[in-house]
């Protein structure tokens, strides 16, 4: 009589393969994406999906951040606190909190400054710090002397990441750009203008009412019909004057939203051997699988 087949085994297994193969689709086609993309100057930049190399700056008009695990100063943080927790004979490390900020980051290059909205980026940074202690929350333990964390329970592990003034910095996103006459004949149209005048009416009659009766007849309508025109062309000459701000974003379909301080070449190698290690445990897991389902294990 053959022994059952362990199916707890080949579930696991095939849960793994198809994480493995997920994965390996996942990081080459952010490999893809880095090496297809080309870099754009900020001045120039194509409104859309665009690479951006860059320095960043610290705004004089806002305080740096103050991280929170080390009190650091930076321009963007994320912190991550996790426990050690047994259970039997085995542990992991449990995640108890993390968090990112949200300040915009302002990046420049030989041509102009552009504003990254970090939310939902994934951001690769050199400042990285990992430590553990017996507090949960570690304020200025990163700078502990050796002896001191070597005595430490190491029931937590903290782990800070932050970007600096200085840094250089590789983005890829959406590129959208506002003002400096970009937008002067879009947006608000002289329909938009009348229906925003008629959310006030009584303002409306006083303006445009002269017989006083309480009513727009058609004279007075063709008055409305050319004021409106003519605030529509007072709003495209502002818009005009107005100085052209440039922003990164997430991007959507799918496409990758990175910040790191490494080159493209590193990110290209980086998800490369990504995919290549995601590869191998779709393969590897594929195969036990194969493996239980013939009664080898």
């Amino acid at each position: 009589m053959s022994a059952p087949i362990p199916w707890d085994h080949v579930v696991v297994a095939s849960a793994f393969s198809l994480y493995g193969a997920w994965l390996f689709v996942h990081n080459w086609s952010k490999a893809r994406h880095v090496a297809d993309t080309p870099t754009s100057k900020i001045r120039s930049a194509a409104q859309g999906f665009t690479e951006l190399c860059g320095v960043l700056q610290e705004d004089p008009r806002q305080p740096l951040l103050e991280a929170p695990l080390t009190a650091s100063r930076c321009l963007w943080w994320h912190y991550r606190i996790e426990e050690y927790r047994r259970s039997g004979k085995s542990g992991r490390w449990h995640l108890l909190e993390s968090a990112s900020s949200e300040q915009p980051l302002r990046l420049r290059d030989a041509t102009g400054e552009c504003l990254i909205e970090p939310k939902g980026a994934e951001v690769i940074t050199a400042h990285r710090r990992v430590w553990t202690g017996s507090a949960r929350h570690p304020r200025g333990l990163a700078q502990q002397s050796l002896l001191g964390r070597l005595m430490s329970s190491g029931r937590y592990r903290y782990t800070e990441e932050r970007l600096h003034p200085g840094d250089p910095l590789y983005a890829l996103g959406e590129f959208l750009s506002v003002g400096g006459g970009r937008d002067a004949h879009a947006g608000v149209g002289k329909g938009q203008v009348i229906r925003e005048w008629k959310q006030d009416y009584p303002n409306l009659l006083q303006r445009f009412d002269a017989d006083g009766n309480g009513q727009l007849d058609l004279d007075e309508w063709e008055g409305v019909q050319l004021a409106a025109e003519q605030e529509v062309q007072n709003r495209r000459r502002q818009a005009a004057l107005a100085p052209v701000q440039h922003r990164l974003v997430k991007p959507g379909e799918g496409r990758p939203f990175l910040l790191s301080t490494r080159g493209e070449e590193a990110l290209v190698q980086r998800y490369y051997w990504k995919g290549i290690g995601s590869a191998l445990l779709c393969l590897v897991s594929a195969l036990v699988a194969a493996a239980s389902l013939l009664g080898k294990l």
